[in-house]
C-alpha cells in the first residue's frame, strides 16, 4: 500500500468503531474490553506507529475478531466483504460469516482432537471454556506485516495466561502462546475478501492439559 493510499475512515481503533456502531444486534451486551486492555498493554511485545501498514492491519482484525464474536448479523460487520468473505485454518474447509456467527471462531479453528472436540460444543460453551480458562483474556497482537494489500501476509501472536481452569484441568499460571500466519485477500477499500490462517492449535492444546491436575 503506497503512503498516499487514502485509508477508510471506519479503520480505526477497535473501540472508537464500537463507540460509532449504532443499532447493531449484538449477542448479548455491547462488548467491553476495559478489564483485558489493561493486560494487553502490560504485556503486548509490539507497538506499532500510527498511520503505519502494521497499525492499520493490526485494527482491522482486531475489529474483525470483535464483529464475528459480539455481531449476531454479518450485515452489520465493517471488517469484511460479507457475501464473498471465506475463512480457513491450516488448509481445512472454507467457512462463511454465517458459519461464525453460529459456531464461532473457536470451534472452527481447533476442530476435532484428543483435547478439545468442536463438535460437543456451541459458540457459548466454547467461548466460556476460554475465558474461563484466561479470565485475564486469550490476548492477540500483531508482529509484522511481511506482504501489502491486496494480499496481506502477517504475522501474529495470541496468548493468555493460564489461571483458571480448562476443563478438568487446573491452571498452572503459565503464559501460553501461539505464533501464526494469516493471509488476508482485501479490497481496495481493505474489507476482508478472505483469510487463511495457520498455526500449530495442537501445542496449544497440550500445554492447557500437560502442567495442572486433573480436577475430580
Amino acid at each position: 500500500m503506497s503512503s498516499n493510499t487514502e485509508i477508510p475512515l471506519w479503520i480505526q481503533d477497535r473501540e472508537e468503531v464500537l463507540l460509532n456502531d449504532e443499532n447493531v444486534e449484538w449477542r448479548g451486551e455491547r462488548p467491553d474490553y476495559t478489564h483485558t486492555n489493561q493486560f494487553l498493554e502490560r504485556e503486548r511485545q509490539h507497538n506499532h506507529a500510527e498511520g503505519s501498514l502494521n497499525a492499520i492491519a493490526y485494527n482491522l482484525v482486531r475489529t474483525f475478531e470483535m464483529e464475528a464474536s459480539h455481531k449476531t448479523n454479518p450485515q452489520q460487520w465493517l471488517s469484511v466483504v460479507t457475501e464473498r468473505f471465506r475463512m480457513s485454518s491450516n488448509g481445512g474447509p472454507e467457512y462463511t460469516t454465517q458459519d461464525i456467527v453460529e459456531a464461532g471462531t473457536y470451534n472452527l479453528f481447533l476442530g476435532e482432537s484428543e483435547h478439545y472436540r468442536s463438535s460437543e460444543e456451541t459458540f457459548d460453551s466454547s467461548y466460556n471454556l476460554f475465558h474461563t480458562a484466561f479470565p485475564n483474556g486469550f490476548l492477540w497482537e500483531l508482529i509484522e506485516v511481511v506482504s501489502a494489500p491486496p494480499n496481506v501476509v502477517f504475522k501474529w501472536r495470541h496468548w493468555g495466561t493460564f489461571k483458571g481452569s480448562y476443563k478438568t484441568y487446573q491452571p498452572t499460571g503459565e503464559t501460553i502462546e501461539i505464533i501464526g500466519l494469516s493471509i488476508a485477500k482485501v479490497t481496495d477499500d481493505l474489507k476482508i475478501e478472505s483469510v487463511e490462517h495457520y498455526f500449530d492449535n495442537s501445542a496449544f492444546l497440550q500445554k492447557l492439559t500437560a502442567g495442572g491436575c486433573p480436577v475430580h
